[in-house]
């Protein structure tokens, strides 16, 4: 079996999960500046088989798409073009960033390394995949 990659996309930073090969334990990858992402995952998936990219979508309480997703569709455009071979499947991320927030509460982790923007990113990578999982 090959991973599931998950991504958490911001305008400015992206987080990024991963499944181990058999598809049972999401863990956070790392935080990548968003300038930088395709770089990232064109590199990433030539070293590892990736079977699917899991992207948050991001949506208002009455279901209707943030204004962030109009950077994310540009972003999905691209990777579909730039690395076909991998499939792009969306999945809901609303509350994963405080979700994320209240994870690093609840781990014992101190103020100063809560205010880390890029390990919560992380965090939402991760509970996004997780959510697939538990759905699959």
């Amino acid at each position: 079996m090959a991973r599931i990659l998950a991504i958490d996309y911001g305008t400015k930073r992206t987080g990024i999960a991963v499944t181990d090969e058999l598809q049972i334990i999401a863990s956070g990858l790392t935080t990548v500046a968003t300038k930088e992402l395709i770089v990232f995952l064109k590199d990433y998936t030539t070293n590892e088989k990736v079977e699917l990219f899991l992207i948050g979508e991001p949506k208002q309480m009455d279901n209707t798409a943030s204004e962030s997703e109009v950077h994310i569709i540009k972003f999905i455009t691209k990777l579909g073009k730039l690395i076909p071979s991998i499939p792009i499947k969306r999945v809901d991320e609303r509350f994963t960033s405080k979700m994320a927030f209240q994870t690093m509460i609840d781990s014992g982790l101190k103020k100063t390394q809560r205010k880390n923007k890029a390990l919560v990113d992380e965090i939402s990578a991760t509970l996004i995949l997780q959510s697939y999982l538990y759905s699959k």
